[in-house]
């Protein structure tokens, strides 16, 4: 790992799962003469065309890996986007960029409101003045819940913008409520630019209502439609070709004369009216993935592809490509806090007393959830524990749910503890053990019986006591004596991912408070003095210690960023990483992406320079 640029204080190191190159294209509607739109891919996606279809806005993240913005460029005599131009910037999240029909207002999402809620905002191309459209009390939902505005589309006249929102709705977990990740239910609205107007034209209870675009009279809106289950199953690889959605349109003025345009199998999302008799739309995933047409008036395009967007004469379209190649150990990635370098890593990194690293290596190297350990620069990689060799399941170890998790350093350096069996939703029906290893490699040994799901190890300031999980049929945290070998009932709740104080004073760790919640907590040693950090009821958790006594986490209290069945491959689409003191109080976000950030380790300079 390098050391931070001249003046700050050191690297914090974070985990991000997102596409690690997102590529806009343009071709023909049906899919020939396809080119890159822009010279550089700078992790551009979300485009749009203006009413004249001379000019296309997109997002990009040229800034910094992680930071949304927005810009234009004007379409040359090729159809290739040049002379880009930043329009709206900042460490906000700036998404989805719609221009009005006489070109002289943008409506965007954001999360640049002193809230951190996605809003629809407006900026005036000519005063540059931005607006907040949504974040007023009139629309304000209910606090304890998502309460997020998305993807703003105007009518051809000009007099009405559409979104989707999760306004009023409660959070839902997966799995009929029994799951961690929260799912997403959005409906419909139209809203006047002057704020006034504000009415719901389409809405299913149980659904995900999302993506809205107007048809050429104006007098109609398509979105897509989804249960609300289904938004879980949208965005991860063993669901995203299960799930099924429709295309689906409503009478704007009257909020009925309900057209369901799809049917049948496939998750179709984005759609489009390419004329005043076609909609076009992206089936997502599956051996039909690509562009496809309601009407059947242009062949469908199998290409793996997101987020298309036609032109006003229906002849263009343009689409990102994304890969989701892991980026670097140690890549930059853009750093909220101006006094940090904030750099990608692997899952689970911990830090030695004597300055060594070690991390579950799940998508860097070997990719197979190993616990690997490295100086500080990145020299003298070892891999301590090797997942190929432990006869777990390799289908489960290739899909990241089983492995050697979340590696934990003796205070002398001399063992890494760690948990080795299956995790996150395997954890029910699989069993796990903790497991020790010599920091050398050697000397590998169980601390538990793997009768249970026991995991998520941390060594007490003297080295002699270990605290873990344990999940299934009992649950909540254990306390391991290694001088005597007795194990010590501290918790019976569902309790995961403690954390032993630097002190020994304190026990760090998440509890399920309800079906659909986890909040970050303290307890001492004993089973005194029970602490509840968080209330957002927006799952809060991955609770680790900071070098300063702060406590670092990972939060969704500020809502989705994105309607969630358009991400792909993530567990937690909407969180953020936060600090806050060891007590619960001045609690600050230390990321804004619209990606899954999570797992922050801080590096000091001096360590660094070492």
């Amino acid at each position: 790992m390098a050391a931070a640029a001249e003046g700050k204080k050191g690297v914090m190191l974070m985990n991000r799962i997102a596409p690690s190159s997102s590529t806009l294209y343009i071709a023909n509607a049906d899919g020939s003469n396809e080119r890159q739109l822009l010279q550089s891919a700078s992790l551009g996606r979300h485009a749009s065309f203006s009413a004249d279809g001379k000019t296309v806005f997109f997002t990009s993240e040229r800034t910094g890996d992680g930071d949304s913005c927005i810009y234009r460029a004007s379409l040359n005599g090729s159809g290739q986007g040049v002379g880009v131009q930043p329009l709206v910037t900042g460490p906000a999240v700036d998404d989805a960029a719609a221009l009005s029909p006489n070109g002289k207002t943008l409506a965007f999402a954001s999360t640049r409101s002193a809230d951190h809620l996605s809003q629809i905002w407006l900026l005036d191309l000519g005063t540059r003045k931005l607006t907040n459209l949504t974040g007023t009390a009139a629309l304000a939902g209910d606090p304890a819940g998502p309460d997020g505005h998305f993807r703003p589309a105007w009518s051809p006249d000009g007099a009405w913008i559409a979104f989707s929102s999760d306004r009023n709705t409660v959070w839902r977990g997966h799995n009929d409520g029994k799951g961690w990740e929260h799912t997403q239910e959005l409906s419909i609205y139209v809203i006047r630019p002057d704020g006034t107007g504000f009415r719901q034209v389409a809405t299913k209870p149980g659904h995900c209502l999302g993506s809205p675009q107007w048809s050429p009279d104006g007098t109609r809106i398509v979105f897509y439609e989804i249960t609300t289950e289904g938004t879980w199953g949208a965005h991860r690889p063993e669901g995203i070709g299960v799930v099924e959605s429709q295309i689906v349109s409503v009478d704007v003025a009257t909020a009925t004369d309900r057209v369901e345009h799809t049917s049948g199998p496939n998750l179709k999302v984005a759609p489009h009216y390419v004329s005043a008799t076609e909609i076009g739309y992206l089936i997502k995933g599956g051996a039909d993935e690509g562009l496809a047409y309601v009407s059947g008036t242009l062949p469908p395009v199998k290409r793996s592809l997101r987020s298309p967007v036609w032109s006003p004469d229906g002849r263009s379209v343009i689409y990102e490509k994304v890969d989701f190649t892991t980026r670097d150990l140690d890549a930059p990635v853009y750093s909220w806090d101006s006094d940090w370098d904030y750099r990608f890593c692997d899952v689970f990194p911990a830090l030695s007393l004597q300055g060594r690293l070690a991390i579950t290596e799940k998508q860097t190297g070997q990719g197979n959830s190993s616990i690997v350990t490295m100086n500080p620069d990145g020299s003298d990689a070892r891999v301590v524990f090797n997942t190929a060799d432990s006869g777990l399941d390799p289908k489960l170890v290739a899909q990241g749910l089983a492995g050697a998790f979340r590696p934990a350093w003796s205070p002398d350096g001399r063992w890494i503890a760690f948990g080795l069996g299956g995790w996150f939703q395997e954890r029910a029906v699989t069993t796990a053990a903790v497991m020790r290893v010599r920091s050398d490699g050697s000397a590998l040994e169980a601390l538990t019986d793997n009768t249970t799901n026991a995991g998520f190890p941390s060594y007490s300031a003297d080295g002699n006591r270990i605290v873990y999980r344990v999940w299934g049929q009992e649950n909540g945290l254990r306390i391991l004596d290694l001088t005597t070998g007795t194990t010590t009932v501290l918790s019976t709740e569902s309790d995961n991912l403690p954390d032993w104080s630097p002190d020994g004073e304190l026990i760090l760790f998440t509890r399920k408070t309800s079906a659909t919640n986890f909040d970050v907590c303290t307890i001492r040693p004993d089973g005194t003095h029970l602490s509840v950090l968080t209330n957002s009821g927006a799952n809060d958790g991955h609770a680790v210690w900071n070098y300063d006594g702060r406590i670092l986490y990972n939060s969704g209290i500020y809502g989705f960023r994105e309607e969630a069945a358009l991400y792909d491959n993530t567990f937690q689409p909407y969180g953020q990483i936060f600090s806050m003191k060891a007590d619960g109080s001045d609690k600050k976000m230390l990321t804004d992406s619209q990606w899954e950030d999570s797992m922050p380790l801080y590096f000091q300079q001096e360590i660094l320079s070492k």
